[in-house]
């Protein structure tokens, strides 16, 4: 079983098929090596054999021969006839690859015979984002949204040198198929500006302690860079020393680390300054960066989270769902080819419920990376259970036209879950968040009931059944229970300001911040029609736009993000506004109470520190789920004055 420090998802127990057989390692390179340590810990601890020759029961052999436009770097074949199991890739990176999926196979993956079979990402780019501080921030503290402890990576304003702990999370992300991380906020302060500069040793540090399982460091940059850290007086990107600053840069970063990932950015955004500031596009930006960093192969990922944030309430004609849509999809074909537009998969701001962003249909001519977020900010911030997998896969399987958004894509990112508390990511269930977000940024279209059951088997190997029971029954539909405590039918946010937790119905509804509900005596929901609202549904393609039109086919679950409706209008399910409000709030608490009554009884099954910890969750989501039930319900009972209609007591 893994304990409160293994890797979340390779407990020693899972290599056990592996170490007792025979198992050749063939090639070089530091990537092999890694390979072969792997499987010599393994072979040591159950009883195996590493060999060099005929007979083995498993081959992993990096050969550069063998289909390299097939496979890539990161891909491989795995095969298995009459005789061994093999593996075979022609990058270092696919070797390892290979190995982590025969793990994942176990007792699989040495029965049986079946034909070759190639397994390859669908992106090169799968990057988690940690919003981390190098200084502990007045306002942000030491990791912005982030809810599983401290920084992996910082502490006291200094690197944390913890380079054990570094390499296990690398071990980590590889296993599921991640191979990028940021480190630090995309809000980037002053401090981790310096990152940049005279402190990229720091960075060099991390990037070594990761490398061996083929992971590569990105930072988070500041535009005004050139002003903060130079003292020139433009960061103007069009500008010949701007530019000449921006190459001189990446080539000091080049020079401490080979193999560097590129740069994030997010400008002209919640006060951040951008190209806006010199009468120049995202795109103008954006190619400055490129520039600098296209000698090296890096990437900037330019974020698209760009909209006033200085709103006014009454103004119902200012959208924050179009902004995106409204600043990138006239530049589409004007990003320099280095650069990656990273766009949140909904229009707003990672909501339980959201439709697909626009955006990602909207720029055919350029590269785009699909957002998540694994850190659950307003999906109950890993205080409460929450398994994102079916969500993302919604996204994913999503068509814009002739393509889904898994299809579209050229990279996927998510901000990350983990820091350093002993389970990880401070709620041990909120592993399987991390896992499939990895293993769905490999294969988009993989389902992700399969992937949840895969990291039930890998995080708890040789499970009884009754255990594999309880927690598919407590995590498989999570996020639906969430949804059904929390903001109605695609409305979104309703929590408290700042910190994001708990309800507060009307906590941003006069707020400059464009998040809006519009609940009054008659009725709930943003119209955002073409017809009378912002037109935002406008923006995108049929048939999506025709249905989200009318609230007489827009889905139910999205019908307050794009109508105003009133409480009586009925659903496509049959109930009114008002009623679906009430039942889902009271199913939700009620989901709630069976959950932990089924996690209480697999008590006898599970490591007590994981027990204890997520019982003292489970503890904290029921009394904030009965929070949000009697909050909301008793606002929309006193804002429509509609009672339940099956007369259950509403505060």
């Amino acid at each position: 079983m893994a304990t409160a420090v293994d890797p979340a998802w390779l407990p020693p127990q899972v290599w056990r098929p592996l170490g007792r057989r025979r198992v050749a390692v063939r090639g070089s390179g530091p990537l092999v090596e890694t390979v072969r340590a792997e499987v010599t810990d393994a072979c040591g601890r159950f009883g195996g054999e590493v060999v060099r020759e005929e007979p083995y029961d498993l081959l992993l052999e990096l050969r550069a021969d063998a289909a390299p436009d097939e496979l890539g770097d990161e891909g491989f074949a795995c095969a298995r006839d009459d005789g061994p199991t093999t593996v075979t890739a022609s990058g270092q990176h696919g070797l390892l690859h290979g190995l982590f999926h025969v793990v994942r196979l176990g007792e699989r993956a040495f029965s049986g015979r079946w034909e070759r079979r190639v397994h390859r990402p669908a992106v090169a780019l799968r990057v988690l984002d940690h919003w981390d501080n190098v200084a502990v921030h007045p306002v942000m503290g030491q990791v912005e949204r982030g809810y599983a402890g401290g920084s992996l990576f910082w502490r006291e304003g200094s690197a944390r040198g913890d380079t054990g702990r570094l390499r296990a999370y690398a071990r980590l992300l590889a296993a599921c198929g991640i191979n990028a991380i940021t480190v630090n906020n995309v809000n980037v302060h002053t401090v981790e500006a310096r990152l940049l500069t005279d402190r990229v040793a720091e960075v060099a540090e991390i990037a070594d302690a990761v490398r061996p399982y083929g992971v590569r460091v990105h930072l988070a940059v500041s535009f005004a860079s050139p002003v903060v850290l130079a003292g020139l007086d433009t960061a103007d990107p069009l500008d010949e020393g701007v530019r000449r600053w921006w190459a001189e840069a990446a080539e000091r970063v080049y020079a401490a680390i080979p193999d560097f990932g590129g740069f994030v950015v997010k400008a002209d955004s919640e006060g951040r300054p951008g190209p806006f500031g010199y009468g120049r596009s995202h795109a103008d930006g954006a190619g400055a960066l490129a520039a600098a960093l296209a000698p090296y192969g890096g990437t900037v990922r330019w974020r698209a989270f760009v909209y006033d944030h200085r709103q006014d309430w009454r103004d119902r004609s200012t959208d924050r769902a179009r902004a995106a849509y409204d600043h990138f999809a006239p530049l589409d074909g004007r990003f320099a080819g280095d650069t990656v537009l990273q766009v949140k998969h909904g229009p707003v701001d990672f909501q339980v419920r959201e439709p697909v962003s626009p955006v990602l249909g909207a720029l055919p001519r350029t590269r785009l990376a699909v957002e998540f977020q694994a850190t659950q900010e307003y999906t109950g911030q890993q205080r409460h259970v929450c398994w994102l997998g079916p969500m993302w896969s919604e996204v994913l399987r999503f068509r814009l036209g002739d393509e889904s958004v898994g299809d579209l894509a050229d990279a996927f990112a998510a901000v990350s879950n983990v820091g350093d508390d002993p389970h990880w990511t401070g709620h041990p269930l909120a592993q399987a968040n991390l896992y499939t977000f990895g293993r769905l940024a490999w294969q988009p279209d993989a389902d992700p009931a399969a992937v949840l059951e895969e990291w039930i088997a890998l995080t708890f190997p040789a499970a009884p059944e009754r255990l594999a029971d309880g927690l598919r029954a407590v995590l498989a539909g999570s996020w639906r229970t969430y949804e059904k405590y929390t903001a109605p039918l695609g409305v979104g946010f309703m929590v408290q300001p700042g910190h994001h937790y708990g309800p507060s119905v009307d906590g941003y509804e006069y707020s400059p911040w464009g998040t809006y509900h519009f609940a009054d005596r008659d009725g709930v929901g943003v119209d955002r029609s073409v017809a009378t609202g912002t037109g935002y549904a406008g923006q995108y393609p049929k048939p999506w736009s025709r249905l989200y039109e009318s609230p007489r086919t827009c889905p139910d679950e999205l019908l307050l993000f794009f109508h105003h409706v009133p409480y009586g209008h009925v659903l496509h399910s049959g109930k009114t506004v008002i009623q679906h409000i009430y039942d889902t709030r009271f199913e939700g608490v009620e989901e709630v109470e069976e959950a932990r009554r089924v996690w209480a009884g697999l008590a006898d099954l599970v490591d007590p520190a994981w027990h204890a910890r997520v019982s003292e969750r489970y503890e904290e989501q029921l009394r904030s789920a009965r929070e949000w039930r009697d909050q909301l319900n008793s606002y929309f009972l006193r804002k429509s004055g509609v009672p339940d209609a099956r007369g259950r007591r509403i505060h």
